[in-house]
């Protein structure tokens, strides 16, 4: 399809783009881990790595060796991991990284059981490393082997993003603000600094901006661009979202966008790690299919995405759900590039994901049987009182 522009209107509502980037699309373990194994291997100076999970398998493995490694040349590794995404992580695995110099974090440590405190909710899903203030990785990837813990056929359906220029300076700037943050809260030592600058290549022509989700300047950054973009989309939008469980303003847009004639194209989990949400989920997708919003439920694999392409050259890859814990709860982060290659790349992946995936029958939905709807709207209710009970207030 062929990329059209919105003379005058802007995609990046409230963010300021960089242009001058070289951006690499990377797909599941495959391309991530190599890539960001080979940055840690070069790294000379600083290493920040940010994850919400970091589980004990082989490809996590291969990337703590790598870090020893680097912490063993003198290099400053920071590992910031979350108390829950990351409370399996084995003791000897982080003992292992103190051992050699490395230092470890944990955002907001388990104190009691996570599951009967709403506001454990709160956590770290970004998922972000930059390696000498020269290389950045940042998307939906976490320190996991593509078949666990659901062990299918085939890989885990999931994105990262390489990063080489200049939007280096915001994303180096909220790794180091973010690991001073934690590092205060618990009462420990920054380490020392290494003052290094971002540097990059000087011949990169991509257009993209930074933007992140946390509890102070930036609540709804993510949520506005995904709004402006679906409101000035013509031509196709595309979403492949992991957790998709949208407010109101946001479905409005879609089935809005379905009835000037806009293609909309909306990948889900078929496979799914926790089938309570996936109940609350399906508890929209009559209403979405009734408007003629196109929904495809992914079966290859378990589907993790987080990424969407709009008219042919907008697009996001990140750590955020279309989902009230993302979106109002977590500490987020996404790239949103304004590139008619790179949104093509992924376009086309996710073509090919959509033919692995069984299309929703709209006549099927509106006969669903009341026991699943009922059972779906008990879920939905379930997941707004949870986050209602953490303080977060209410997707628009």
């Amino acid at each position: 399809m062929t990329a059209r522009r919105h003379p005058g209107k802007s995609f990046f509502r409230g963010v300021e783009p960089v242009s001058g980037n070289q951006l690499r699309l990377l797909q599941g373990g495959a391309e991530f881990f190599p890539a960001l194994i080979a940055a840690i291997d070069a790294a000379r100076d600083e290493i920040h790595l940010e994850t919400y999970i970091f589980n004990a398998d082989p490809s996590a493995g291969a990337v703590r060796d790598a870090l020893i490694g680097a912490a063993r040349r003198g290099v400053q590794v920071r590992v910031l991991i979350d108390g829950v995404g990351s409370r399996e992580l084995p003791a000897a695995w982080q003992a292992a990284l103190e051992a050699t110099g490395a230092s470890v974090l944990v955002y907001r440590p388990l104190v009691n059981n996570w599951r009967s405190d709403p506001h454990s909710l709160r956590r770290l899903h970004r998922k972000l490393a930059v390696i000498d203030a020269r290389v950045a990785f940042l998307g939906g990837m976490n320190i996991i082997d593509d078949f666990e813990p659901v062990r299918l056929a085939s890989p885990r359906l999931d994105f990262s993003v390489e990063v080489r220029g200049p939007l280096l300076v915001p994303i180096h700037r909220s790794v180091r603000h973010l690991w001073r943050l934690v590092a205060l809260t618990q009462l420990q030592g920054h380490g020392r600094n290494t003052a290094i600058e971002p540097s990059w290549p000087t011949d990169g022509h991509v257009r993209a901006a930074f933007v992140v989700r946390d509890n102070f300047a930036h609540r709804r950054d993510i949520e506005r661009v995904y709004l402006a973009a679906l409101a000035l989309a013509r031509d196709e939008i595309v979403i492949a979202n992991a957790y998709f469980l949208p407010g109101r303003r946001f479905r409005k847009l879609l089935k809005n966008a379905a009835a000037r004639g806009v293609p909309v194209h909306l990948l889900v989990q078929g496979h799914t790690d926790h089938p309570f949400f996936q109940s609350a989920a399906r508890a929209l997708y009559r209403d979405l299919l009734a408007a003629g919003v196109n929904i495809y439920e992914y079966q290859a694999s378990e589907l993790h995405a987080k990424v969407a392409v709009v008219d042919g050259h907008w697009a996001t890859v990140g750590s955020s759900n279309i989902d009230p814990f993302s979106l109002l709860l977590a500490r987020e982060a996404n790239i949103v590039v304004d590139d008619a290659g790179f949104a093509r790349d992924l376009r086309q992946r996710l073509q090919q994901a959509i033919g692995q995936s069984v299309a929703l029958d709209p006549a099927d939905w509106q006969r669903r049987p009341w026991p699943q709807r009922m059972m779906s709207w008990l879920a939905y209710g379930g997941v707004r009182l949870m986050v209602g009970l953490a303080g977060a207030g209410r997707l628009t």
